[in-house]
């Protein structure tokens, strides 16, 4: 999956006909950064000598600039003051190259902007300007035409980044969801609140645990009837899929899988974390991206997660860009290959947890030395007759049992890794049995597969399989390929 998903993000900047809608709370986040040495003597307080001063979009904004790090055209619509903060802001989002005609400015309330005051990398107090006060009927107004402008240009999917802060109430949701239903644009939501009915009808929801929590009345520490109410609330609102955000433990995919509901989980992948500010944005911004590029929810999850781990690592609200994304993907294929090749016990704990998720699991076996294309297409297509494809690779000295004292050409774990390398390979293990037969017990996959030159009535484990309910699968070798040819063209 790694290869697939490095492809999908290298396109992101070449898409030139599609673009997203992120509309929400925009605010701007100020980070006044300084070295605290001694405390005031005119209170007990610390005195900051002030060393530096970022300022970052924040909230929807923040969604935004994901996007546009990403590599995705990008535009905005919300509500800005007729400030200093709201200048700065609309600055910002044009230099990233983020559209901003969907924005006006209010004369009846400010930016609303986040000041952190830090000293080593800690914040000592946090100042916020807002106005509580909801919308007037001239801001409604001039919202929903601005937001009705944008939806007419036809994104290809919507953002709404609720940070409740006034500009996604009720009304203006359910306006905004009934045009996106009407023009048929996809809508995913990072919602506020305890009443989730004002996204009813959105295509999904990207809640993080406590929300979750709070929108279900459910203790957030109790995981698995968390989930069972969210999986209620998915249907109640009729969404397609909803995706909580558990920070150190990942994301739930709830969705529907042909007529079963149907639970996903992807794990963590941060290797430090220092701050989670924005990653909620990282996360709606990436599977927005991934999804517009054909993307499964799944797989367009699996992106964000891999995104969110990357900007947590850093200080305050940073949005993540295309090439970071890209090197750490390149770092996990190459892991993720190397952790296929397991021993026995890794690989029964490989299998426990996709029988947990309901996969099936595919066995094949044999020597595959001098790896070719008729190897690659073999396994393509075992790898198509269910979800996970495990290869037992014969070691050097059952090769050389099989094929002769001059065999094998390539040694045991070069063989392995290259195996390993095959996005249609799940788990490669070595066996030095000369025949695959109590591997096969042991694991009890779901099909066997072999090569169209064996009968059902040949193939070794086919009995055992059968006696649990599994099957054989023989599959048409490609003609003209074979490792024995290639090194008689060798030796000329």
């Amino acid at each position: 999956m790694p290869a697939k998903l490095i492809e999908t993000v290298q396109r992101f900047s070449d898409v030139t006909n599609q673009w997203v809608l992120v509309i929400g709370d925009l605010m701007l986040d100020r980070y006044l950064i300084g070295d605290v040495q001694r405390i005031s003597p005119e209170a007990p307080v610390p005195v900051v000598l002030l060393k530096q001063t970022n300022e970052r979009a924040g909230g929807a904004a923040n969604v935004a600039a994901n996007l546009a790090g990403l590599g995705i055209k990008t535009r905005t619509s919300g509500i800005v003051g007729k400030d200093t903060q709201g200048q700065t802001l609309l600055s910002l989002l044009k230099e990233m190259g983020i559209e901003t005609a969907g924005v006006f400015e209010s004369e009846y309330r400010p930016t609303v902007a986040k000041t952190r005051i830090m000293s080593s990398h800690q914040q000592i107090v946090r100042l916020d300007q807002e106005s509580s006060a909801p919308l007037n009927a001239s801001e409604k107004k001039q919202l929903q035409a601005h937001v009705s402008q944008q939806l007419q240009a036809k994104p290809a999917i919507v953002i709404l980044s609720d940070y409740a802060k006034g500009v996604l109430s009720d009304e203006a949701c359910k306006i905004i969801i009934k045009e996106c239903h009407h023009l048929k644009i996809p809508v995913i939501a990072d919602p506020k609140g305890r009443d989730y009915s004002k996204y009813l009808g959105v295509t999904a929801l990207t809640p993080n645990k406590k929300e979750t929590a709070e929108a279900c009345g459910i203790d957030q520490n109790d995981n698995e009837a968390l989930l069972l109410a969210a999986n209620q609330l998915r249907k109640t609102l009729h969404l397609e899929f909803l995706a909580v955000t558990r920070g150190e433990e990942g994301i739930s995919l709830l969705d529907n899988h042909g007529d079963s509901d149907a639970t996903h989980h992807i794990p963590a992948t941060a290797k430090q974390v220092f701050d989670v500010s924005g990653a909620g944005d990282t996360v709606i911004a990436t599977l927005a991206a991934g999804l517009i590029n054909g993307l499964r929810p799944f797989d367009a999850l699996q992106l964000a997660n891999t995104a969110a781990g990357i900007v947590v690592g850093k200080i305050g609200t940073v949005p993540i860009s295309q090439q970071e994304l890209i090197e750490e993907l390149v770092a996990k294929s190459a892991n993720e290959q190397v952790n296929k090749i397991v021993n026995l016990n890794q690989l029964m704990n490989n299998i426990e947890a996709w029988r947990k998720q309901k996969q099936k699991i595919v066995f094949t076996n044999g020597c595959f030395d001098l790896l070719h294309a008729g190897h690659v297409t073999y396994l393509e297509a075992a790898k198509k007759k269910g979800d996970k494809l495990v290869l037992g690779l014969n070691t050097d000295r059952s090769v050389s049992a099989i094929k002769g004292p001059t065999r094998p050409v390539i040694h045991e774990a070069d063989r392995a890794r290259v195996l390993a390398a095959l996005e249609a390979v799940d788990a490669v293990i070595l066996f030095d049995e000369d025949t695959p037969l109590n591997l096969i017990n042991t694991i009890k996959p779901h099909v066997i597969v072999k090569g169209s030159d064996y009968t059902q009535a040949q193939v070794l484990g086919g009995v055992e399989v059968k006696s649990w309910g599994g099957e054989i699968a023989l599959i048409d070798v490609v003609p003209g390929r074979s490792t024995s040819g290639i090194l008689e063209k060798i030796a000329g």
